[in-house]
């Protein structure tokens, strides 16, 4: 059964730093492509980075680069988003999804939720004051 649990969320002052933790559980970690995607409220969920179960290869959506970095550590079967210079409009849910078939492109998709197989429960991210 795979399993996936997002950690790390809570609230930052904007211009902060947060890095949110994806632990993976189920299935063969490395066969898989794993990514991150939020969700804030009234907005539809959009892809963040990607990262290919093989090699590393990684993938960012356009307005993503630069402040997000998504790594991944296969020992641990763990993902990681480090975030940094973090500003209001970062607010969302955030959540860590896998797929096995999917490429890496599959990051950057409309209504993801319908492509992409397995998600966590999405850890709350509040930048704020």
């Amino acid at each position: 059964q795979v399993q996936l649990v997002e950690s790390g969320g809570g609230l930052v002052q904007p211009g902060g730093s947060m890095r949110l933790s994806c632990a993976t559980s189920g299935f063969r970690f490395d066969d898989y492509v794993i990514g991150w995607f939020r969700q804030a409220p009234g907005k539809e969920r959009e892809g963040i980075s990607c990262i290919e179960s093989y090699d590393d290869r990684t993938y960012y959506a356009d307005s993503m680069k630069g402040r997000f970095t998504i790594s991944r550590d296969n020992a641990k079967n763990m993902v990681y988003l480090q975030m940094i210079n973090l500003k209001p409009e970062d607010t969302a849910v955030y959540y860590c999804a896998t797929d096995r078939n999917l490429a890496l492109e599959a990051c950057d998709t409309a209504y993801p939720e319908r492509l992409w197989d397995y998600w966590g429960q999405g850890t709350q991210v509040t930048v704020s004051p």
